[in-house]
């Protein structure tokens, strides 16, 4: 066509318009969002140039070399390499001998899985992602349900699709528990879902059965599916048991998410899993379909990881597991006493995970407006970063990580006494 007009005319001549370019972002683009680095971005955080940094803030618990994956682990991922047969493609929801391995590892207090009911992800922010989209349209003017504090992917995740986010409370005071009557007064009709993770990021509580119990109910009641983000699976502290929503005897679907990020300390694996949990038939076959169709979206997880999962969830020894588990725990012991002796500071006990939350009694602060001045002035003047409760939804508090090295969070907890002296009034 082009070349069929005058060579002596412009295409303006002929009708058609000289444009300016127009490339404008999806919707969904533009409702992307990564709140803690929206929050964070945000501040103008320069650290003290006479301390080093500490940082109480990153949920990798790779990052200062303290903590690494059980030799079992890292024998697996180079057999894997070596034997020259996990390089190519496999099935987007995954190969049969890892979904039947990640089957066999969930099976335990009487609930048995079997491959079918595993899809496998790249990381467990993926199985999320697949979760929230099967089970949530915009189209039809769904929200779902998520706590407050909480990991902020859940929004993430669901705004981007156009899927409105409603919040329900926990309640520090009750080793933050949900607050029930909120939860329940959250549903409406266009309900598609209800998210609840534990063990607790950022929280790091434990729900009991009694507790899972009452929740199921709910969702029972009102015919809600559960997302069960167990990421942080039976990483709990002693005297502590952790109980998924999979063994609780109730008649609610629940897509249980997971992987070997923390338990295994592996996070940039890319290892996650969705594990279909459906005593009453309803995610037949509507669900079940949806979610191996989307997977097709990233073709698969990772092959190598793939390969080695069978060996690592099958050959990690119970020592490892308890090894970990003790060094967060006196982590955590450590943190709890050193904080509870600095006055404007109120920490919260975990019982697992690798999080601590504590209060900011900013009404003995009055130099800060929030917690985000606080956490700002402590970078500037002791290179402490915690994250900010603003984070997870929540003001004056902030969230620790305990996965660093013992005597850098000694150091970190002295810091934060000499802040707060500064400014306690």
């Amino acid at each position: 066509m082009l070349d069929s007009l005058p060579k002596d005319k412009s295409l303006a001549a002929n009708g058609c318009e000289d444009k300016t370019w127009k490339v404008v972002a999806s919707s969904a683009a533009k409702n992307c969002k990564n709140y803690i680095r929206d929050i964070v971005d945000n501040l103008a955080l320069e650290p003290n140039r006479d301390k080093a940094v500490i940082a109480l803030s990153l949920g990798d618990p790779t990052v200062y070399g303290n903590l690494k994956p059980s030799p079992e682990t890292v024998q697996a991922i180079l057999e894997a390499v070596q034997g020259g047969v996990c390089n190519g493609y496999g099935p987007c929801v995954g190969t049969d001998g890892a979904r039947k391995a990640v089957a066999n590892y969930l099976s335990f207090d009487g609930v048995n899985f079997e491959a079918k009911d595993v899809i496998l992800c790249s990381g467990c922010s993926s199985s999320l992602d697949l979760c929230v989209t099967v089970l949530a349209d915009p189209n039809k003017g769904h929200n779902i349900i998520i706590p407050k504090p909480g990991f902020p992917i859940y929004r993430t995740l669901a705004e981007s699709l156009g899927v409105e986010v409603k919040t329900y409370n926990l309640l520090p005071e009750e080793g933050w528990n949900i607050d029930l009557l909120h939860l329940e007064a959250q549903i409406d009709d266009n309900t598609a879902a209800i998210v609840v993770n534990n063990p607790s990021n950022p929280c790091g509580s434990v729900f009991d059965e009694s507790h899972l119990k009452d929740i199921l109910e709910i969702a029972s009641k009102h015919k809600i599916p559960i997302i069960a983000d167990e990421i942080y699976e039976r990483l709990v502290f002693p005297e502590t048991r952790f109980v998924s929503a999979a063994s609780i005897d109730a008649d609610v679907p629940i897509l249980i998410c997971g992987g070997l990020a923390k338990r295994f300390l592996v996070p940039g694996w890319r290892m996650g899993w969705i594990v279909i949990h459906d005593p009453v038939g309803a995610f037949d076959p509507d669900i079940r379909k949806g979610l191996a169709s989307l997977s097709q979206k990233t073709i698969g997880s990772n092959s190598l990881a793939q390969g080695a999962l069978p060996a690592i969830l099958k050959l990690t020894p119970q020592s490892f597991y308890d090894d970990l588990v003790n060094i967060l725990y006196d982590n955590a012991k450590l943190t709890f006493e050193a904080l509870s002796n600095i006055a404007g500071l109120v920490p919260y006990m975990p019982e697992g995970t690798m999080y601590m939350m504590v209060k900011i009694e900013l009404e003995h602060f009055p130099e800060f407006h929030s917690g985000l001045d606080f956490m700002q002035r402590l970078m500037e003047e002791e290179s402490v970063f915690c994250l900010p409760g603003e984070c997870f939804g929540i003001s004056e508090f902030m969230r620790l990580v305990i996965t660093i090295p013992s005597e850098l969070i000694q150091e970190a907890c002295n810091r934060m006494s000499e802040f707060c002296g500064r400014y306690y009034t």
